[in-house]
């Protein structure tokens, strides 16, 4: 650091931050630079969260026999196969556990998205053209 002229250096990757600083004032150490420090961990796991489901949602409102229909991929939401086309399903819609419910576009494929379930779609939370992540809530549906 003295043949640099440098007086401090950072640098942190991964988790780990290194900071040097040299004093340039004289101390009683001999004129020798101070080194300051901090302990960081060497390892600090991931937060933990709870793992997301693509499997119908029951909440609170599984009493009412409500459960979500959960987007499985994440990708852009269609509605409906073309534009000209009318939705697969809108609320009021009684549906099987083989119906088409959606397409999702991920990476250039139309994924056709199935019900998994029986039962009358109640709400669509989700706007044809959105983008949607994995496990996004996209139907809530009362099962038969």
């Amino acid at each position: 650091m003295k043949r640099s002229s440098l007086t401090e250096f950072e640098i942190e990757e991964e988790g780990l931050k290194l900071r040097i600083c040299r004093n340039t004032e004289k101390s009683g150490n001999g004129g020798q630079a101070a080194i300051p420090y901090q302990t960081v961990p060497a390892f600090v796991p991931p937060p933990t969260e709870e793992p997301k489901t693509t499997e119908p949602t029951k909440t609170k409102e599984q009493e009412e026999g409500m459960v979500v229909i959960n987007s499985p991929i994440v990708g852009t939401f269609y509605s409906s196969p073309s534009p000209e086309s009318p939705s697969f399903v809108k609320e009021g819609d009684t549906i099987s556990s083989d119906t088409i419910v959606c397409i999702i576009e991920a990476m250039k494929v139309m994924n056709e998205i199935p019900a998994e379930l029986s039962g009358t779609i109640t709400q669509v939370l989700i706007e044809n053209g959105d983008t949607v992540e994995y496990g996004q809530p996209l139907f809530k549906v009362k099962q038969s």
